[in-house]
């Protein structure tokens, strides 16, 4: 009981004296002393207090020497706290005012990846993942001979996913509400904008039964020539995929329509 209390009253000590410490060093008038201060704060892994240390000096310290490496351990602080959205802007300044500096290229990638960071998970608006790769196809124009080129790669790569992914599922939300043609036409462009897509099978899957379904619910002078097009789109598919796991379902399909598109030419040959 003692050594906790005695451990309490220390430990309260302790912070007493570093707020008291911190509250002086705010106080400092001197940019360069207070950038000092600042980059023991930083040292320390203390972002915080960094970023108030320097948010005081940054336009004071502009273009010196001891103002290039504070706006980018400014930027930093705001990234090792997770604050991804004004780290990469800080990032991204530091490379307008600075495109000679000595973490240029660093700062140009850093900007790329906190947009990589705050990218949303794909049911989300993708904006964010866009301006990432944007700027990682940046970062490899300006710097081809970078370390980090691989890793911005494999960055893209993964945000690209990320955009397939939802452009399939906005193109599969329209089939599973039931809008049988807006669903085929968004499966049909996925396809033209992501054409060695992962899921090119389930998207011609679906483009056959939205089509069959836009037929079955269609007027009955539409009827035949939607129904062709349903055997048009189901033979397409076979022939890329003969194995596919939707053979059986497509199979019934396929028969259904041509037995529609027989029985319309078995009347009107009586007629």
């Amino acid at each position: 009981m003692f050594k906790n209390t005695l451990y309490l009253l220390i430990l309260s000590v302790f912070v007493f004296f570093q707020s008291c410490d911190f509250n002086r060093a705010k106080k400092i008038q001197d940019p360069s002393k207070k950038y000092a201060r600042a980059s023991e704060y930083y040292q320390m892994g203390k972002y915080a207090k960094t970023q108030i240390m320097l948010e005081d000096i940054i336009l004071s310290l502009r273009m010196t020497k001891e103002g290039v490496d504070a706006l980018y351990k400014y930027a930093d602080s705001y990234y090792q706290m997770k604050d991804y959205i004004l780290a990469g802007y800080y990032f991204r300044k530091y490379v307008e005012d600075y495109p000679k500096g000595t973490n240029s290229e660093n700062a140009q990638f850093m900007s790329a990846k906190c947009y990589y960071l705050d990218a949303p998970k794909s049911k989300l608006d993708q904006n964010a993942t866009l301006t990432a790769l944007q700027e990682f196809e940046l970062f490899i124009t300006k710097y081809p001979d970078s370390e980090k080129i691989q890793e911005c790669n494999n960055l893209i790569d993964e945000l690209r996913e990320r955009l397939e992914k939802k452009s399939y599922e906005n193109a599969r939300l329209y089939y599973d509400i039931g809008y049988f043609n807006a669903a085929t036409i968004a499966l049909e462009n996925n396809l033209k904008s992501f054409p060695d897509t992962q899921y090119k099978e389930d998207i011609l899957y679906l483009i056959i039964m939205s089509k069959y379904k836009y037929a079955k619910n269609s007027i009955a002078s539409k009827q035949q020539e939607r129904y062709t097009d349903v055997i048009n789109s189901y033979q397409k598919m076979i022939k890329k995929l003969p194995d596919t796991k939707y053979q059986k379902e497509l199979n019934t399909v396929y028969t259904n329509s041509k037995k529609f598109i027989d029985e319309q030419k078995e009347k009107n040959n009586k007629i």
